[in-house]
């Protein structure tokens, strides 16, 4: 179901959550809970999964992440400030230590000269302390192609920052 790469990423991350004593909810829009997915197919990740959020439209960012309406309004749902946003919310809406959030482009279409099919944005919040952003322009415009590298992006920044 899941390619090797994207499971030993997972396998990583749970990992790195374990050993942190860190439990991880996901915010997931372009992604539709192909993160979430991929951490539960890891026996145990149950001691570092809390639970995922996948708001693929606009009003329930909005309605489950406590997204700023303004923020979509002004910014767009596909944006550092709504990805930021929706880390915050993730983590607000739960009693996790960590979020990971993911808003993008998937494809073919709804891309435009700003925002490329292929452009996504991934931030992470810790409780109580700093959030991280990363912009990503995935060049495979092939829809799966970029949900897989959103997802695999996004696992790749929890392990960087816990083992920071």
């Amino acid at each position: 179901m899941f390619s090797t790469q994207l499971i030993n990423v997972a396998e990583r991350s749970i990992k790195a959550l374990i050993y942190h004593k860190c439990k991880l909810v996901t915010a997931e829009s372009c992604t539709g809970g192909l993160i979430a997915a991929v951490l539960t197919e890891i026996p145990g990740s149950s001691a570092a999964f809390d639970r995922g959020f996948v708001t693929y439209s606009n009003q329930s960012k909005i309605d489950n992440l406590d997204v700023p309406e303004c923020i979509v309004k002004r910014y767009g749902a596909v944006s550092h400030e709504a990805a930021i946003a929706m880390a915050k919310g993730a983590i607000n809406s739960s009693t996790s230590d960590i979020s990971v959030a993911v808003t993008g482009i998937a494809g073919p279409a709804g891309g435009t000269t700003e925002k490329p099919v292929g452009l996504v944005h991934i931030a992470l919040a810790r409780r109580n302390s700093y959030n991280i952003h990363e912009r990503f322009e995935f060049e495979n415009t092939c829809r799966s192609s970029v949900r897989r590298d959103a997802a695999m992006a996004a696992l790749n920044l929890i392990i960087k920052v816990l083992n920071a």
